[in-house]
């Protein structure tokens, strides 16, 4: 059976016979909700490549102590991978984090598309974010990932041409290409960038500004996938021709 996984702001610094106190929100679902008690194992990370391994060793309503047997490093996952994630309707944003976020990538940039049916203003803006942030936390957690997603505040489209430019591989998905993802080169290191349209399409002035940014136009195949389901079906692909997957 799996250890628990939660999450603290940071474990720099610290090594084995360390003692490690998590409080707030992330103690009371220990404590309250998976009900641990002194001398059961978990695993603690700060979502930054470091983790480790302990034992409660004391508990309160918001507070929990936790004695450290083993602390490790991981080197971040080369290449990164960066999905720009067209918003969705309904809850769907939330299901396209969550698989994002198990399938691996790093970064997922919130995208106001001309043909969105979902806008973000004001406050709907701020939640719609905070969700998606806190499915990105949850989701990395039991993916066990010691280092963990970051959810860029929504950006526009001259935000995305900059990321798509950035990027050593930028690729947009799109019904009418006619190369396929079998047909790129991946590199082995650096910097993957994916964009994911809405459920009207991406418009012909955006995939106009992501190619002229360098971004290649490509399809997955027949079917047509949803938004939330596209982006891990790709990123799959993408991956599996790497050292992450290979």
């Amino acid at each position: 059976m799996s250890l628990p996984v939660h999450l603290v702001p940071s474990l720099e610094g610290v090594t084995a016979g360390a003692t490690v106190v998590v409080e707030g929100d992330e103690a009371h679902h220990a404590v309250a909700v998976r009900r641990l008690r002194v001398g059961e194992r978990l695993v603690l990370t700060d979502g930054l490549g470091r983790s480790v391994l302990g034992e409660v060793a004391a508990t309160g309503k918001r507070t929990l102590d936790v004695s450290v047997h083993e602390a490790t490093r991981d080197p971040e996952p080369a290449p990164s991978v960066t999905v720009v994630q067209a918003l969705p309707k309904g809850d769907r944003g939330e299901l396209a984090v969550e698989v994002l976020t198990e399938v691996g990538v790093g970064r997922v940039v919130p995208w106001a598309a001309s043909r969105s049916v979902a806008v973000w203003k004001g406050e709907r803006a701020e939640k719609g974010l905070a969700k998606w942030r806190s499915t990105a936390r949850e989701a990395a957690k039991q993916a066990r990932r010691t280092w963990h997603p970051v959810v860029d505040p929504m950006a526009g489209t001259p935000r995305v041409a900059e990321l798509v430019a950035a990027a050593d591989l930028a690729v947009v998905l799109h019904e009418d290409a006619t190369t396929t993802l079998a047909g790129l080169e991946v590199p082995a290191t650096g910097s993957l960038l994916l964009v994911v349209g809405p459920e009207g399409g991406i418009a012909p002035e955006e995939l106009d500004a992501f190619t002229a940014a360098g971004a290649t136009s490509v399809r997955l195949g027949s079917e047509v996938l949803r938004t939330s389901t596209a982006g891990v079906a790709a990123v799959a692909a993408l991956l599996s021709r790497t050292s992450r997957w290979g």
